[in-house]
């Protein structure tokens, strides 16, 4: 296949102006989903396994994945900045590397969201159904879906407003827990009451490393997914007042906000309480956390945050997955349905509704086949974050040469130490790749079922391909 672009910009997408969505976006709302883009309920659910399985060196696992995360945000700054688009990486991987790769990205991209959103929507019914147990739980994820996609619906601004107080409520709630926390550790915080707290939890317990330095890897793989999420801020800002601002910001900010929110968050939590303490394994590691220093109803408040990161990651989600279908469309590469925008409030419809479609279907199998169909999806997604990742780096390598040959004034934003960081990345995330096969189990299951899937819709992606190259060339 031929690379797409005939323009002088990075896809063979318009700009979202000129495509009908209207910039609803205001540069409050891009702040906030890109803070909050970083705070996934995994952070708050998903953490107490990690440091069961690594102890302290957890913080050694979250900085790595941290790490490489940053990079990744600052190859996609640098192609974002230059051409915001609601395609984001799919848009410029069809540039830079052929028609295949921007087709085969953008719909493994899409259909991990849609499955995220099953996910997101049964963990919201399940804290519910246990608040208000008179309404069935699959009625509450019914629920969710149903209020989300309206949401969606109504107007960018919609999406942008309910986004910005659900990020809103996530970062004062880690923040003022990192803080309480961190008061804690050092005997100042008034009334509380752990005698135990302190940085010696870190050492004292079998040492930094109490299962070994290999520990390390399989924290890695613990808690690279709660990531996924960081590079939505790319594909909000082509509908945002000033899409390079907003992208440069969000790059740019992207270090103190993994510190604080990843590190400082666990860093409080490994020194209030020993790694192996059955309080972290029971309740989970925030709530433990707050119960060692006297704060009540701590298991309360922290269904409350989690459900508001539920909330805000389906709400995310539905965005993100519609965008990349929208996107798709204008290149050709979908249905053409999904490229149309409502005239009245500059939304793409088709492409919401094709995406909640699919996101209902997977609450169903969730609900009907949970051990079958779903945890195929599951499983046939579940490495699509890390392709993702693989995919921006190898597409930032050629498309540096592209902006500096057709808009170097646009080069705002660059990769440090560039190439070489860039090729560092990319080893470090086939490294994952290749531990998670070596480590067996569901991880080898999931790089295999999406390689899988990947491959299918490559092949898809090019016969379709070859069939629109025969039909232009005809009508030519």
């Amino acid at each position: 296949m031929t690379k797409g672009s005939t323009t002088g910009d990075p896809g063979r997408e318009p700009a979202s102006g000129e495509a009908g969505l209207k910039a609803g976006l205001k540069n409050r709302h891009l702040s906030m989903i890109a803070i909050g883009g970083v705070i996934g309920a995994g952070l708050f659910v998903g953490s107490a396994s990690g440091i069961a399985a690594a102890g302290p060196g957890i913080l050694i696992s979250y900085a790595l994945v941290g790490a490489m995360v940053v990079f990744v945000m600052r190859m996609l700054g640098e192609m974002a900045a230059a051409n915001p688009t609601s395609g984001s990486f799919s848009a410029y991987a069809d540039r830079a590397l052929g028609r295949w790769a921007g087709f085969t990205i953008g719909w493994l991209y899409w259909f991990f969201w849609v499955v995220v959103l099953a996910v997101e929507a049964t963990a919201g019914a399940k804290i519910l159904a246990g608040w208000v147990p008179a309404v069935p739980q699959w009625a509450w994820a019914l629920i969710v879906m149903v209020v989300l996609t309206a949401t969606n619906l109504a107007s960018v601004s919609s999406y942008g407003e309910f986004e910005f107080w659900f990020a809103g409520i996530k970062v004062v709630a880690i923040g003022a827990f990192v803080v309480i926390g961190l008061l804690a550790v050092f005997g100042v915080l008034p009334g509380a009451h752990n005698d135990t707290a302190g940085f010696s939890n870190l050492t004292s317990h079998g040492g930094f490393l109490p299962n070994g330095p290999g520990a390390i890897l399989t924290g890695v793989l613990m808690v690279v997914f709660s990531f996924m999420g960081s590079e939505i801020v790319t594909l909000a800002a082509g509908e945002s007042e000033d899409p390079q601002r907003a992208v440069t910001k969000a790059t740019n900010s992207v270090i103190w906000r993994i510190g604080v929110f990843y590190l400082g968050s666990i860093l409080v939590v490994v020194s209030l309480l020993p790694w192996n303490s059955a309080e972290i394994a029971k309740k989970g590691s925030y709530v433990a956390a707050l119960d060692s220093i006297g704060i009540p109803h701590a298991g309360q408040i922290m269904n409350v945050i989690v459900l508001t990161a539920v909330l805000s990651c389906l709400n995310s989600g539905l965005y993100t997955a519609s965008r990349m279908a929208f996107s798709l469309g204008q290149r050709g590469d979908a249905p053409k349905v999904f490229a149309k925008v409502n005239s009245k409030n500059g939304v793409p419809q088709a492409a919401i509704l094709g995406s909640v479609v699919f996101g209902f279907l997977s609450v169903v199998f969730n609900y009907v086949w949970p051990d079958t169909v779903f945890k195929f999806l599951l499983n046939s997604s579940g490495a699509i974050a890390l392709f993702v990742w693989l995919v921006i780096c190898v597409t930032q390598l050629k498309m540096r040469g592209i902006i500096l040959r057709e808009m170097p004034e646009k080069l705002v934003v660059r990769m440090w130490a560039f190439p070489y960081l860039t090729y560092a990345t990319i080893g470090m995330i086939l490294f994952v790749l290749g531990y998670m096969v070596v480590d067996g189990g569901d991880n080898r299951d999931q790089v295999l079922l999406s390689t899988l899937v990947g491959a299918i819709v490559l092949v898809l992606g090019i016969v379709l391909g070859r069939r629109h190259e025969g039909r232009a060339a005809v009508e030519k």
